[in-house]
């Protein structure tokens, strides 16, 4: 027998007749009907190969192969009759519970220090993973329960994810601080003269900065591309690269920070998950608290 082809609600119908060891109260206890219990019962003996119960005048009596398995089949229902409770009685200071995310790179920097901060005051149990997860495979990997929030800009399109927005942020133009020909301001004659840095985990291909660039028939020069955004700080701090990022990031850095010199829309970073974690407590006590979060910054 493979468990996925048997109806885990057989083992509730075998709990209740072990219990009960009379079909009419097994299905009064379950609130179905007895024929379905003893449709059930069938099934149950098909499936395990053995009659289970033996009918009695004192009742419906288990065969040693019932007795052998009842104690292994209540520790599973009690598994997972606690695990629906958590999920509705949810305290974060118990939790033990493993929390995966999906972050963009620029935002984990805005996001994980608070988050780790605040887990560690009221869910010190609470595992938190952060990695980033490739756009096209969020909704399947939300719907897997493999993720349980993904981070990202408002480009993920699934009729099954709920989604708020966290943040708005302007694009700004940052170089080191002794930069030898960019001082005071920043003029769009410099940005297109000099080289740039360009954070992405994609292998080609630019971005809003592009496309902005692109529709003005004008392009930067991309001399330097990298993965993180940690790796680019590091960079900048030893050339005279000019890198393009959100506001808030560039707060973070020892840097001379100048408004872009061309118009460039802000950009949006979304909260997403499933809607069949919708009503978990678990995820409803982390979402409103990123949300609380990021408005207060």
């Amino acid at each position: 027998m493979r468990l996925n082809q048997v109806d885990l609600n057989l083992f509730l119908v075998f709990d209740a007749i072990y219990t009960q060891r009379n079909l009419t109260k097994a299905a009064a206890v379950l609130c179905i009907t007895q024929p379905a219990v003893s449709n059930a019962l069938n099934r149950l003996r098909k499936s395990f190969d053995d009659p289970l119960f033996v009918r009695t005048p004192t009742g419906m009596l288990p065969t040693p192969y019932a007795k052998n398995i009842i104690g292994g089949i209540r520790q599973a229902l009690q598994l997972l009759s606690a695990s629906v409770q958590d999920s509705q009685q949810f305290d974060p200071r118990l939790s033990q519970r493993q929390i995966n995310c999906s972050i963009i790179d620029f935002s984990e920097s805005l996001i994980l220090p608070a988050t780790i901060e605040h887990l560690g005051l009221h869910a010190p149990k609470l595992i938190f993973n952060s990695y980033y997860v490739p756009r096209d495979e969020v909704a399947k990997e939300l719907a897997a329960g493999t993720l349980d929030f993904a981070f990202d800009v408002p480009l993920i399109n699934d009729n099954n994810l709920c989604s708020a927005a966290l943040t708005s942020d302007d694009y700004v133009c940052v170089t080191r601080k002794d930069h030898p020909t960019i001082m005071g301001s920043l003029s769009l004659k410099q940005y297109l003269s000099c080289e740039h840095i360009h954070v992405s985990s994609r292998r080609r291909g630019g971005d809003l900065v592009d496309i902005a660039l692109r529709e003005q028939n004008q392009a930067r020069q991309i001399k330097v591309r990298v993965k993180h955004h940690m790796a680019a700080m590091q960079v900048i701090s030893r050339s005279d690269l000019l890198w393009t990022l959100p506001r808030r990031l560039a707060a973070q850095l020892e840097v001379n920070i100048f408004p872009l010199p061309f118009e460039l829309s802000p950009i949006e970073m979304h909260l997403f998950w499933h809607k069949s974690a919708d009503n978990d407590a678990t995820n409803k006590w982390l979402r409103e608290f990123f949300i609380a979060m990021t408005a207060n910054n």
